[in-house]
Order: C-alpha cells, then structure tokens, then sequence
C-alpha cells in the first residue's frame, strides 16, 4: 500500500494543477491507502484545499524559488505537510518524518532535504510566533479566489464574510427519512436506540440533523434503505414540489438522484416519474439510489436544453429543474470548487440555465408547477435568472415560498440552519 501523505499530494496535484474533480480523484488514491489511512487521506486532501492560499503563502515565505517542473508535486507535499502541523493534532515530530518519508514514494529522495528543512522552519516560526492574519490580502485572510470574493461583497455586502467563514467549515450530516417505512419520529426514536445523537430536526421537511457524523452502516436500517444522506437544504425540494397522486413528474438535471428519490419517498402514488441527464455516467447513482431505495423511475441520458430527443411528447404536471450551476452554496463540502471554478463560467453557466428553464417550461402542462434549484448564491444565477424568466414569460407566476411576498425565490446561505447555500424559485404555469 502507497504512503498517504504521498497520495494526498498527488490527490491535490491532480485537482489544483490538472483541474480534476477532488470528488473523482480521491477515491482512486483511497484505493491504493490501507483502510485505517483512508480517513486521514480525505481529511488531509480536504484540508488542504480548504486553506491552500494561505498555505501557499506559507511556502512562498520559506522558499526563495518555488519547485517546478518534475519536482512540482513536491510543492504539495510541502502543502500537505504544513497542513498538518497547522491545523491537525497530529505531533508536529510525526508530521514531519511521516511527510519527508513520502518522497521515497513520490521518487523525489533527491530533495528530501529541501522539504524537511522548510518544515522543520515552519514549524519553529510557527510554535514561536503566530502570523498575523490582518494585514493579508483577502484571498490569503478568507481562503477563497479574489474573483469569488468580490461576487460575494457585492451580493451580500453586510454579511459576506460570515458566508466566506462558513464555506470553511466541515459540513454536518443531515439524514432524509424514507417515508414509505417511517416517519421522521419513529426513526428518530431508532437512531436513540443505537445511541447516535440528534442535534436537531427541521420542521419543514422533517430532515434530521445529527450531532456528529457517523458510518452510514451504523445507521438504522440503511442497507434496507430506510435512510439516505442528504443535506437538509436539498430536502427541501421535494416538499417544495409536493407532487401528488396521480401526477408525471420530472426530475432535470436529476443525478445523482437524492432528490428524484426523496420526491417517490414522499409521493408513491405519482403516475410516473421521469429522471434525466446529460452525463450517462452519472446516471449510474441514480439507478443505485433507486435500487436500495427499492424506488422506481424512468431514468434517461438526456439533454435538458433539447427535449426533442428524448421528451415522449406528453406534458408533465410537476417539474424539478435542479438546473447546473456554480455549486457555490456547497463549497464547505466541496472545496475543490473554489479553485476549480472560473469568472467567465458564471457567464456561460447563466446563459444555459436561460436555455434548459425556457425548454422545460414547454414540457410542464398548463396549471402545473415547476421548482427552479440550485445549490449557488449568486444572484445572477438565481433571482436575477428568474425575474429575467418572469419579464420574458406572460404565463408565468412566481409563488411565494417565504415570509416575504417581496422575495424572488428563497435563498439559503451557507451554514444558513446548519444547512447548505441553495436558492428555490416556484413557478406556476398559468392556463
């Protein structure tokens, strides 16, 4: 089995310099990690994405050239490691050896003395004088791309930096009771007989949050799916849809089908429900989640923006549109996406939320409701997309979902209700 610190670097390499997707990367290097190092293999990797300008700063300030070329993943060793000295509770000691060790694996031996001298340096500057973090910039002080800073100051200039502080932390475990077996009280009921703790339960759609995570095979029933994990920001989407008896349902954009999955949980006597996307491979979960959940949907590789081929003609009732965005709302459970995302795909992203929402609005059924999704918070994705929307269609209504009549849509904010950043539009289809 490989050295975990070496994978981790590689992990991050392969997200920070390739542009992969942390969650695709990290479980092919988990594979090669002994089971006990595969939880501080993801701790280590998430970490380091979390906080990677200010340890990217860290280096800058110990190194006068930076490593290059073949010697690049050393760079991240060298992330990898001050991470741990600077926010795990591993000894610094051990933290140290065990990182200088992984350049036997990583096969740069060659400058195992280069990495233990700039650790061991970080590590006496950082026991015998902490940095001052005030006079940083805001990418170093807040961890976030300048570019994401500025959308979120001019968005949300009262509160951006709590939103900033929140996109930092380790997201909760939120649990979806499957109703078809039990309602949230009596499981709730199952998780305090198997000694797991419930923080709290929200009202509106009965998600359940827990304490602290645990195992999803500690949960109750799992395997015979009388849970799913799901945040309770998108355990709202089902509620909002409230699908009934008798109704085709549509689920856009739905892998990897939490929501598909929540809307059969709720509503089984729906005439039919329709599930597609653009990635076939990531249809997969969806027929996974449908499996254990003993669930069933048609499910469809299919473009949302052209109906034409794959749509059966017939118009649907209720439709989710769960449409593709920046998933700024969950960056605390996806660093990677700060540094993954650029400006100009807000543009783009924009422009093709214009198109999916104009084409699936022919596919709903005059009279019936269609739920605009998204796990952003910018604006332009979201209120400003559908107060847009509204203008350019005459037999679109805007239902309320919040308190305030004045709102467009409901936006979550990171942390917002231990929940994730999610906005929620409801649009009715006049006759």
């Amino acid at each position: 089995m490989a050295n975990v610190r070496a994978l981790a670097a590689k992990c991050i390499f392969s997200v920070v310099e390739q542009g992969r997707s942390l969650t695709e990367e990290l479980p092919k290097h988990a594979e090669k990690a002994f089971d006990k190092d595969k939880g501080l293999l993801q701790e280590i990797c998430y970490g380091v994405l979390r906080f990677l300008p200010e340890l990217e700063n860290d280096v800058q300030q110990l190194m006068k050239k930076p490593f290059v070329k073949k010697q690049r993943i050393s760079h991240f060793l060298l992330l990898v490691g001050i991470y741990q000295i600077k926010h795990m509770r591993i000894p610094d000691h051990a933290a140290v050896s065990e990182t200088v060790n992984a350049t036997k694996a990583l096969k740069c031996q060659q400058i195992k003395g280069v990495i233990n001298g700039v650790l061991r340096s970080y590590q006496r500057n950082h026991e015998s004088q902490p940095q001052d973090q005030s006079d940083l910039p805001d990418p170093i002080k807040f961890n976030h791309p300048g570019w994401f800073i500025k959308k979120v100051q001019l968005a949300y200039p009262n509160n951006w930096q709590e939103i900033l502080n929140a996109n930092q932390n380790k997201p909760p475990m939120w649990l979806r009771v499957n109703a078809t077996h039990h309602t949230t009280e009596e499981y709730v009921e199952l998780l305090n007989q198997a000694s797991i703790e419930v923080k709290s339960i929200e009202q509106q759609s009965g998600a359940i949050l827990l304490s602290k995570a645990v195992d999803v095979t500690k949960l109750p029933g799992f395997e015979k799916g009388w849970v799913s994990v799901q945040d309770g920001a998108a355990q709202q989407a089902a509620h909002l849809l409230d699908a009934i008896e008798g109704e085709r349902v549509l689920d856009c954009c739905a892998a990897p089908g939490g929501k598909t999955c929540h809307i059969l949980e709720r509503s089984p006597n729906i005439a039919s429900m329709t599930a597609i996307d653009i990635e076939e491979k990531r249809l997969v979960r969806v027929k996974e989640n449908l499996q254990r959940l003993n669930l069933t949907a048609n499910v469809i590789a299919g473009d949302a923006s052209a109906p034409d081929t794959w749509w059966d003609g017939e118009q649907f009732d209720k439709i989710l549109l769960d449409a593709p965005c920046s998933a700024t709302g969950v960056i605390r459970r996806h660093p990677d996406i700060k540094w993954l995302r650029k400006a100009i795909d807000i543009e783009n992203l924009t422009l093709l939320q214009q198109e999916i929402l104009r084409k699936t609005w022919s596919l709903l059924k005059p009279g019936g409701t269609l739920l605009y999704a998204t796990c952003s918070i910018l604006p332009e994705e979201n209120s400003e997309q559908i107060t847009q929307f509204l203008s350019q269609n005459a037999n679109a209504k805007l239902i309320s979902i919040t308190n305030n009549e004045h709102d467009i849509g409901w936006q979550i904010l990171p942390n917002e209700q231990s929940m994730d950043g999610f906005y929620y539009a409801k649009l009715l289809k006049t006759e």
